[in-house]
């Protein structure tokens, strides 16, 4: 007689179904930066919100916000028992530069036990998981779950995530739990369960450099007209400098170093600068702050990083101008205890203090999250390990992520409650880039862990 839950057979049951199902989301091109796939931001919710309601979720909303919409259903019927917000994002980035996938990115294709398309491991492959671990509990319990259930899925996670958050403060109430369920990282290795305990804020801004009043000829004003391009390249060539260490002042002095025994932990993980740099990075070299490990770097301390240069001529060919203006987007990956509002006032004067002359320099913030440590210390921590142990048969590790995931702060805000990373993506999995993938296995073994953690909250 099988010792595995009723749930996790009716998941192993329906696993083609469920990954055919999948497949089906992930051909909606539910990019949320560009304006033409407005119509199919929509399509991927209503998607959502019909499939939860095939499963038998309540109140099923599709929520209009200033943006994209949001989708909520509920299952509140647990008396006693704790409630578990299930959050997921069913927007993706762009495909850009389309010409370097293999196969489409929205005809999902699957190779060596993997699927490809755009958003299968950022983040659909893993919010299905949420809504299929809570079909297979349904089924197999009457109709109901062992645990109060809310569900949150955003249209705008991959642009900054404002319409959750204005949702959050004026209606915290809706979304309220003992603890969030995120599924938007990744497991450190292959075959190694993680639990994500930290994450790196971001400050993302923009440059905007003028001047000459239009584009000039290069000819006829090149040495009396200021170049906007140049003189961006001369104010980043001053934000960091050839170490890696940002120049700004004041930016480190907040930085809150990991505790002895993190860092300890960190060297016990499964870990090869070497294949990282050749496999991951695929770079000739790793660069970053000398005396601190890949991981420390990655994880725990601060960066920037240059995304790109609009502006001027970019065209096939030759066109001599001196453009008229020209704009620089920027990140900063922030760790506690940065506040992104005081680095952004830092980054600002700094720019403001180095502009070169001639030229007038705008700087926007275009959206920031500060960064998150998660407390371990808790049950629903516990409860995700062994459900995570239970499914792979190896201890669950704690790691952070270099990455940011703004609504796991909000959430730590606005409804005061710790959120559980348990991410199944792969390292490789390329998310934000060409051929991003998402393991087959993983995704399978995803639901189980999921219904394993609500099933454990449930005893």
């Amino acid at each position: 007689m099988s010792d595995l839950s009723p749930a996790v057979e009716f998941a192993r049951q329906n696993s083609r179904r469920f990954l055919d199902e999948l497949l089906d989301m992930l051909r909606i091109p539910s990019i949320s930066t560009l304006p033409e796939h407005k119509a199919d931001i929509e399509r991927a919710a209503r998607f959502v919100a019909e499939d939860l309601k095939r499963t038998g979720l309540e109140n099923v909303e599709i929520i209009p916000t200033d943006g994209h919409p949001m989708v909520y259903a509920d299952w509140l019927h647990a008396e006693g028992k704790p409630t578990v917000l299930c959050y997921g994002h069913y927007d993706v980035q762009p495909v850009d530069p389309v010409d370097e996938w293999e196969t489409p990115p929205f005809e999902p294709h699957i190779r060596n036990e993997n699927i490809y398309a755009r958003g299968s491991s950022d983040d659909k492959g893993q919010v299905f998981m949420h809504m299929k671990a809570l079909e297979a509990l349904m089924k197999t319990g009457g109709g109901g779950l062992p645990v109060n259930v809310r569900v949150i899925v955003e249209g705008e996670e991959e642009i900054g995530g404002e319409g959750i958050e204005k949702f959050l403060k004026e209606n915290a109430h809706r979304l309220a739990c003992d603890a969030a369920l995120v599924s938007d990282t990744h497991m450190f290795a292959p075959e190694t369960p993680s639990l994500t305990i930290g994450l790196r804020g971001i400050l993302y801004a923009e440059l905007e450099a003028r001047g000459p009043r239009v584009d000039r000829h290069s000819g006829s004003y090149g040495g009396a007209s200021p170049n906007p391009i140049f003189a961006l390249c001369q104010v980043i060539a001053r934000l960091k400098n050839e170490e890696g260490r940002v120049m700004i002042p004041g930016f480190y002095d907040s930085v809150k170093a990991p505790s002895d025994a993190e860092l300890a932990s960190w060297k016990t993980l499964p870990f090869d600068e070497e294949e990282y740099r050749k496999e991951e990075v695929g770079s000739v070299e790793l660069t970053g702050e000398p005396g601190y490990s890949v991981l420390y770097r990655t994880w725990a301390r601060p960066t920037l990083e240059v995304h790109g240069m609009p502006g001027g001529f970019t065209g096939d060919g030759a066109k001599t101008v001196i453009p008229a203006r020209g704009r620089a987007k920027i990140s900063m990956r922030l760790v506690p205890d940065q506040d992104p509002d005081e680095i952004f006032r830092f980054f600002r004067n700094y720019v403001l203090s180095i502009v070169p002359k001639g030229i007038r320099m705008e700087v926007r913030k275009i959206h920031a999250a500060p960064p998150v440590v998660v407390g371990t210390d808790n049950r629903f921590v516990r409860a995700a390990a062994d459900a995570m142990r239970g499914v792979y048969g190896k201890d669950t590790v704690m790691i952070r992520a270099g990455g940011s995931i703004p609504i796991v702060a909000a959430f730590g805000t606005h409804l005061k409650t710790p959120s559980i990373l348990m991410g199944f993506g792969l390292p490789d999995d390329g998310a934000h880039g060409p051929n991003e993938k998402f393991n087959i296995p993983n995704f399978h073994k995803g639901i189980e862990s999921v219904i394993g953690f609500l099933e454990n909250l449930g005893q």
